[in-house]
């Protein structure tokens, strides 16, 4: 599909509809709760929108009673099902590869289906992206969280561990508003399969954010553990797997010679000095000689992975997410409540034949 001939995004101008990119796993009562909230709040704006949920390979079918009453904003509920399972980020890297090359939206919101991402805040993104004409991403910036202390704990450690390693702070989720040049742009970035907000830092694209408040998750638990949140803080952090790599290989050469310097050190105060105790000069060569060889190996180790890792064939999601897609269908409403709705003129029939028959 060639989008180059496409003017700047008007996503916040009345009647055109965006994407709303939702990946989901098991989450279908929380998804339940979400869409009249995003329905209510883009209809107060005049906005509308398409649904496009990412279902990574769930295990729970989705419910006839997802969609429980006719939306006035939403046109079209469509649910793209993955062969596999391949956790959050990943579906995400998917849905947005399939909307650059099958759909034809200006924006793409990404959002999350547990209700933590407050769908009151979809209209400010876009009105945020209509602001910079389509020329930035938009994210959503946390000022305020509403987990657990001990996750909070947790993630201020990530925190540090995350600018030690790479320079920056960590500032934003998922949560954002992708104009279509900026879509075209991502979907050539290979570190998109790990974690896509990392991969438009990464990559440098123009980005700008909002200050939003994280909500609460609306149904059910979360299928993330603890293993699940600590292999998304490294997926995070192997995007910047180079410049972790040049910072460890310093670390490790700062090593090396504190350990030269050490036993010159040893040697010249016992054949110097009589401050020398029987035995410790051994020990303490002995021991720098240890952290001497491991910070040589710990060099050598980075600065291979480093250059392997620039010339590493890797997965392109334009080129490749087709291999992961499974089935797309349309999701229904009730025909009953459409035709209940409609009949009580509270109903748009128009927006009932397009969710029902996916036109």
């Amino acid at each position: 599909m060639d989008h180059a001939t496409r003017g700047p995004s008007l996503a916040a101008d009345q009647g055109k509809p965006v994407l709303v990119l939702i990946p989901l796993y098991n989450d279908w009562d929380a998804l339940g709760e979400v869409l009249p909230r995003l329905d209510a709040a883009l209809a107060a704006q005049g906005m509308v929108a398409d649904i496009l949920v990412v279902d990574d390979a769930s295990e729970v079918e989705a419910s006839t009673a997802l969609v429980r009453a006719p939306f006035r904003a939403l046109r079209r509920l469509e649910i793209l099902t993955l062969r596999r399972n391949l956790g959050h980020q990943r579906a995400i890297a998917i849905g947005l590869a399939y909307a650059q090359d099958r759909l034809s939206h200006d924006a793409i919101v990404v959002m999350d289906s547990d209700g933590e991402d407050d769908p009151t805040d979809v209209p400010r993104l876009l009105q945020r992206l209509h602001a910079e004409e389509g020329k930035k991403i938009v994210f959503a910036e946390r000022t305020r969280r509403s987990e657990t202390f001990s996750f909070r704990m947790f993630y201020i450690l990530y925190k540090f561990i995350h600018y030690a390693l790479i320079g920056q702070g960590v500032r934003v989720g998922n949560f954002s508003a992708i104009p279509r040049r900026r879509l075209d742009s991502l979907v050539v970035v290979a570190e998109l399969w790990n974690h896509y907000a990392a991969a438009a830092f990464r990559s440098r694209q123009p980005r700008c954010t909002i200050p939003t408040r994280r909500a609460k998750r609306l149904r059910g638990r979360s299928s993330m553990n603890f293993v699940g949140l600590v292999t998304h803080g490294l997926s995070a952090i192997s995007v910047y797997g180079d410049i972790v790599g040049v910072r460890l290989l310093a670390l490790s050469v700062v090593l090396a010679l504190l350990s030269l310097t050490g036993i010159v050190t040893v040697v010249i105060i016992r054949l110097t000095t009589e401050w020398a105790i029987p035995g410790w000069a051994t020990l303490a060569v002995g021991l720098s000689l240890l952290l001497l060889t491991h910070a040589i190996m710990m060099a050598f180790v980075f600065s291979f992975v480093i250059l392997g890792s620039r010339h590493n064939l890797t997965f392109l999601p334009c080129r490749d997410y087709g291999y992961f897609v499974g089935e797309l269908r349309a999701f229904p409403q009730d025909d009953q409540a459409a035709i209940d709705a409609t009949a009580s003129g509270t109903g748009n029939p128009q927006n009932f034949g397009k969710f029902h028959d996916g036109e």
